[in-house]
Parts: structure tokens; C-alpha cells; sequence
């Protein structure tokens, strides 16, 4: 069996948020890693559930596999991390980009939190650009692709690269990159860098919404077919650079922005409980048009 084909990947799509997480394994040594796991949140109404994390964990139960990191490709804005929940069941590491510490630079202020670290020691491990690891006998490099966010890695094991919000399908596009650290050239720079992979790569992407006239959720790809995904094709970097930062300005922000991006700083870890038993996420408020904050 060669590298490549010890190499094990089975995908969970949460049509809630539009995420894939991926449970990875080397078939040898039955040792795994879980990427971008998704605590299943519903904004109306507060509450928080572990259901698609726990899909994770009954497969690789089911598969016979250890699971020994939770990645993270970035601190996600859609979704919440369930790596919390994973590594209580499994006591594995989670692991994500050193860069996390200008993501919680940026953020911690923004939110008034004073239980951030900004060191990133929420975390178990923080991975440098070129770093290496192991999942089991299998190698994975880790590649730093900054532009939607300062601290956006991607995990490259043999001949499959977990991408994260960087690039989605080629008929759907390419990230935003209007959210505070992001830089749409910084963003076009980290593309060119997964295209200039060898043309059979797979990608696997971090969400699909489905392109227009297309009927499924997909989130495999390969390198050479991204390089006609439609917001790159016939564009260089300053007409890309002009043309993804108009289309940014008109953006809406993601529904779960504000509970996610507080969440996710902290390696997924919820509010501690308040006097009263509940937990409480903040809902920064701006008045427009109004100098009156008793307004």
C-alpha cells in the first residue's frame, strides 16, 4: 500500500452552515485527525447541540480509528468549533495557524473579552508555514494562506490539500476578504500558491453553496481544474485585486459572525456559565448616524 493510498477521507456536510468537516486517517496505523468540526448552533433561539460532531465521532468508531488532532483551518465566521466537544470524548490535540494571535489581536478588543489570551494558548498546538506533522505514518504540511483571514492554513497530506476558506469549487469562486486582517492581493498571492501544486492535487474545500445551475453540493476538486474557477479566469492580480474588493464592499456579514468568530478565538470554548448557570455570548451594538450612546 503506498503512501497515498493509506491515506483515508470521509466528509460531513452541514447544510445548516454550508461546512464540510473531514475525518482523516491513515488505513496503517488507524491513527486520525478531524477537520473543522462544526457545534451545531441555531442563532434564533441560542441553543447548542452536538449532533454533527457526534456523526464524527460514531464513524470513527465505526472505522476503528484513533483520533489524535482537531485542525483548524482558521477561526471560522459561520460556524461554531466543536473542537471542545471532540477533544473531551477523545483527548485529542487542537491544533491551528500561529497567526491566530492577530485574529485574536483584532478581535479580543473588538469584543471587550478579557479572557483571551492573545497568545494563542487556548490552543494545543500553533502550526508554522512548512511546518510538518504526523497523522498516523502519514506526513501533512502545513501552508499558510493568509487573505480571507491573516491566520487561513491549509493541511497537505500526500496528494490532498484541506484548503479551508481560501478557494471554493471552480464554478463557485474564491473567498471574501473584507474581514478585518483580510487583503484581497494577499488572497490572490495564497491561491497562486495552491495552484502552483502539481495539477492532480485534490483540493477539498471547506464549503460549497452550490454554483448557479448546479444541483448538488460538491467539495472535491484538483488543482488544475481550479485554475479556470471563475473569479481567476482571464484576470491578473491587479484586475483580481479591484474586482474582488467591489464585490466585498456589497457583502453581507455572515448570520453567524458575531457568536462564531468570539467563539472560535478560544479554540471553540463557550462563555464559562454566569452566577445564574447560563452562558452568554456578546452582541456588540452600533447607533447609527447618532453620537448618543444612551440612545
Amino acid at each position: 500500500m503506498t503512501d497515498s493510498e493509506r491515506l483515508a477521507i470521509r466528509a460531513f456536510f452541514d447544510e445548516a452552515t454550508n461546512t464540510i468537516s473531514y475525518l482523516v486517517w491513515d488505513q496503517e496505523t488507524m491513527k486520525a485527525a478531524v477537520i473543522d468540526p462544526v457545534l451545531d448552533y441555531d442563532n434564533r433561539s441560542g441553543r447548542a447541540s452536538t449532533h454533527s460532531a457526534d456523526a464524527i465521532l460514531e464513524a470513527a468508531k465505526a472505522e476503528g480509528v484513533e483520533i489524535e488532532w482537531i485542525l483548524e483551518t482558521h477561526a471560522h465566521a459561520d460556524h461554531l468549533s466543536a473542537a471542545p466537544h471532540i477533544k473531551r470524548a477523545t483527548g485529542a490535540r487542537i491544533g491551528i495557524g500561529e497567526h491566530i494571535t492577530d485574529v485574536q489581536g483584532i478581535f479580543g478588543p473588538f469584543f471587550n473579552l478579557d479572557n483571551v489570551s492573545g497568545d494563542g494558548a487556548e490552543f494545543d498546538h500553533l502550526f508554522r508555514d512548512g511546518e510538518t506533522f504526523r497523522i498516523g505514518g502519514l506526513t501533512v504540511e502545513v501552508m499558510h494562506l493568509p487573505g480571507h483571514t491573516p491566520a487561513c492554513i491549509a493541511y497537505h497530506v500526500e496528494d490532498a490539500v484541506f484548503v479551508g476558506d481560501t478557494i471554493f469549487m471552480p464554478d463557485y469562486g474564491t473567498a471574501r476578504a473584507d474581514f478585518p486582517g483580510g487583503d484581497a492581493r494577499t488572497l490572490y498571492r495564497s491561491i497562486q500558491r495552491l495552484l502552483s501544486l502539481p495539477d492532480e492535487t485534490r483540493l477539498f474545500m471547506c464549503h460549497d453553496y452550490k454554483a448557479p445551475g448546479r444541483d448538488a453540493y460538491v467539495w472535491e476538486t484538483t488543482v488544475s481544474a481550479e485554475k479556470a474557477n471563475v473569479h481567476l479566469a482571464g484576470k491578473n492580480e491587479d484586475q483580481f485585486v479591484a474586482w474582488r474588493e467591489e464585490r466585498d464592499s456589497g457583502l453581507a456579514a455572515p448570520t453567524l459572525l458575531l457568536p462564531s468568530i468570539q467563539t472560535n478565538i478560544r479554540a471553540g470554548r463557550l462563555p464559562d456559565p454566569e452566577s445564574n448557570g447560563t452562558r452568554y455570548l456578546k452582541l456588540p451594538i452600533t447607533l447609527a448616524d447618532t453620537d448618543d450612546s444612551s440612545a
